[in-house]
């Protein structure tokens, strides 16, 4: 066969050592052509001991050796990670608030897309579950690096992107983009991180991946012609970024989204009949928001989501302008199912504390 691509790091014949796995300590070896490990999921493999990996091995030695060594289709193995097998730390957004300068911040459009790290192996949700990306698609993608982005179809193409990248082997992949906006391994300050990834994704030399585009903000009202110039193209708002500012992972106020609308998730409890044209198929999602208050979500719906609704459990996403004196969404309009969220979550409206 062809030659297997080289290990992320080499092991001699024989030579073996400890790895930690949860609270559990495991022990990976190499004898001649074979690579075990102590762990349950390496033991109760139903394979042949030459075909058998597992999430110690897949670390160590790189996923792209260990699916040629094991002649494992590259979307198996990130579908075999553990599901939330350790959520990547992510720098957060919070909300900006009307009289807060953004001058000498930088601009980029808030991309309407799935949230995907890159961490030196896997691309990972932010859940920490791997995406079922094709070998071609992450094959540029650098280890030891760690990357921040969006893989994004473009403005209003949401649900099509969830369908896309949650599917293994969708021929549709080659419509995906990955945006990255960050390189969270990197040290430096925001400005020179850019100057960093711009020159990492040029030597990659892929379509497929690119740098977002930063702009300065020059004062409040340069933003706010910029955020209708984006929306006004169908985008959904603004991310500004703190200048100088270090990639924190958690919630930060040196990231800020800037939205003409709130959006927030919901969790689906039932449907509502559909009336009219509508008739036989659903009318409204019912609803729990994170308060526990319950709502219907009955705009926003395609047919094909009326036929085929998201099932009962799902966290969906929502846009609305403002709460009710009930504290319910007032107008709101459906916007498609989260797969990277596994709890409702409600939009804050007060300054106090962040929207989510």
């Amino acid at each position: 066969g062809p030659p297997l691509p080289p290990p992320k790091h080499a092991m001699a014949d024989g030579e073996m050592f400890d790895v930690r796995g949860g609270s559990a300590e495991y022990r990976i070896k190499r004898t001649g052509d074979h690579y075990y490990c102590t762990c349950p999921a390496w033991r109760n493999q139903n394979k042949a001991v030459d075909r058998r990996t597992c999430k110690h091995l897949r670390a160590y030695l790189g996923e792209e050796h260990e699916a040629a060594r094991c002649q494992e289709d590259p979307v198996a193995a990130a579908m075999a990670r553990p599901k939330g097998a350790g959520k990547p730390g992510l720098l957060l957004a919070q909300k900006w608030e009307e009289g807060m300068d953004p001058t000498g911040w930088w601009i980029s459009e808030k991309l309407d897309g799935v949230r995907a790290y890159w961490d030196g192996t896997t691309l990972l949700s932010r859940l920490g579950n791997g995406f079922p990306a094709p070998a071609w698609f992450t094959a540029p993608l650098p280890a030891g690096v760690t990357l921040d982005g969006e893989l994004y179809c473009g403005r209003n193409q949401f649900n099509a992107t969830v369908s896309i990248v949650k599917t293994s082997g969708s021929s549709r992949w080659p419509t995906v983009v990955y945006n990255v906006f960050d390189i969270p391994s990197s040290s430096a300050p925001f400005e020179e991180r850019m100057r960093e990834l711009r020159d990492l994704i040029a030597s990659f030399n892929a379509a497929h991946i690119v740098a977002v585009d930063q702009t300065l903000c020059r004062d409040t009202d340069h933003m706010l012609s910029e955020l209708a110039r984006v929306q006004g193209l169908g985008g959904e708002g603004l991310m500004l970024r703190q200048p100088k500012s270090e990639y924190a992972r958690i919630r930060s106020r040196s990231l800020l989204k800037v939205k003409t609308f709130l959006d927030a998730e919901a969790v689906v409890e039932g449907y509502t009949e559909g009336q009219g044209r509508h008739h036989g198929r659903v009318g409204a999602l019912e609803c729990r928001m994170e308060s526990g208050k319950r709502f219907k979500i009955g705009s926003g719906l395609s047919d094909r989501e009326r036929d085929d609704p998201p099932p009962v459990g799902a966290i969906v996403s929502y846009r609305f302008q403002e709460l009710t004196p009930d504290g319910v969404p007032r107008f709101p309009t459906y916007v498609g199912v989260r797969l990277d969220m596994d709890a409702p979550k409600d939009a804050v409206i007060n300054a106090e504390r962040d929207e989510a």
